[in-house]
């Protein structure tokens, strides 16, 4: 079984990274698409995050119904800061059966050789990398597992939400539905 990891804060998830993942297993022969929850990326800021719970139950809420998308806690249960070398490794070690793939943005492609044992990370998985705006992909000759897809571009970011939601703005169909009453802090009057 081929599992693509979607890691991420998801905060919060929003249509963008579901239409993606959707599109993800339907066009490059993923059996499973496992949405897993970062407590804490050591290369981002904490401040803003919300809950990791919270967070994991929009997940869980949003994919609801879908056979082929898991919301996962598995980073929780690891040593902190999460290295995503460390959860491949883990993964692979717990579930002998199934073969992973990591999914990341062109964004996050350019960035990372400032990731934890990156050349390792790329040799021993398969890279699956979406396209984002404003940042072209290069894939050095030699990294066999890796490869760029032509997913559709999706510009929505869980800042972008974060900020509209916070100016008082109609934001609701950018959130999945089942995710609006977790999320979305409701007026008390």
């Amino acid at each position: 079984m081929t599992v693509g990891i979607f890691p991420g804060s998801f905060n919060p998830i929003h249509i963008g990274h579901l239409a993606l993942a959707n599109w993800l297993c339907e066009f490059c022969d993923l059996d499973e698409l496992w949405f897993l929850v970062s407590p804490q990326n050591p290369l981002k800021k904490k401040s803003g995050l919300m809950d990791e719970n919270k967070r994991l139950r929009m997940v869980e809420a949003a994919i609801e119904g879908y056979p082929g998308f898991k919301a996962s806690d598995f980073e929780f249960k690891l040593p902190r800061p999460s290295y995503t070398i460390t959860t491949l490794r883990e993964l692979r070690r717990q579930f002998p059966d199934k073969t992973f793939q990591l999914i990341m943005g062109a964004d996050n492609w350019n960035r990372m050789s400032s990731w934890k044992n990156h050349e390792e990370l790329v040799n021993e998985f398969p890279v699956i990398i979406y396209p984002r705006k404003d940042h072209e992909t290069t894939i050095p000759e030699g990294y066999t597992n890796t490869t760029k897809v032509d997913a559709p571009l999706l510009e929505i970011s869980s800042t972008f939400i974060r900020q509209a939601i916070q100016e008082g703005k109609d934001i609701r169909f950018f959130l999945p539905e089942k995710i609006r009453d977790i999320f979305i802090p409701q007026n008390p009057g």
